[in-house]
């Protein structure tokens, strides 16, 4: 666990505050839907979660509650990163969460060894090349609803409900 906040704390203080709105609506993935993103990318307590767009932080927590991994959400709403600090405290795995005010596209994910997100297609798209140049090989990225187009299918689809999420993994 040390290892792991020595590593993913330095690129946490060099986010820095974003200055421009959301690019997506804060839409909450459903419960059921966390869990099977959770499942399908096979987390474990060795990995990182980081949750971009994180909103009230549900992805996070999870990822610590319920597998012993270490979770960050990357946010750009402050009301939202309140409402995720509120969570963690019930949650109960602050030392296993961290929430940063910062702009997804900016922020350093390179100690990611999974990454989640309920973003735009458009928006997805557009992190492919963030997505190669900072991660490293084996981390697996999964989607709720929106896939990352025509430029890089998924390798695994699943229904959950009627609702879709996808995987990924950075070869």
């Amino acid at each position: 666990l040390l290892a792991v906040v020595m590593l993913v704390e330095p690129a946490i203080a060099r986010q820095f505050t974003p200055n421009r709105q959301p690019d997506a609506p804060y839409v909450p993935s459903p419960e059921s839907v966390v869990d099977a993103m959770l499942q399908l990318a096979r987390v474990t307590a060795s990995d990182v979660v980081y949750d971009l767009g994180s909103g009230d932080g549900r992805i996070p927590i999870a990822a610590a509650k319920r597998y012993g991994a270490f979770g960050v959400g990357i946010e750009m709403n402050s009301f939202l990163i309140r409402r995720a600090n509120d969570n963690l405290k019930q949650a109960g795995v602050g030392d296993r969460v961290r929430f940063v005010y910062g702009d997804l596209f900016e922020a350093d994910i390179s100690a990611a060894t999974v990454v989640t997100l309920f973003l735009l297609p458009g928006l997805n798209e557009r992190l492919i090349p963030k997505f190669r140049r900072e991660l490293r090989q084996g981390t697996r990225i999964v989607s709720h609803h929106f896939g990352m187009g025509e430029a890089w299918p998924p390798e695994q689809s699943q229904d959950v409900n009627g609702l879709m999420i996808y995987l990924w993994t950075i070869r």
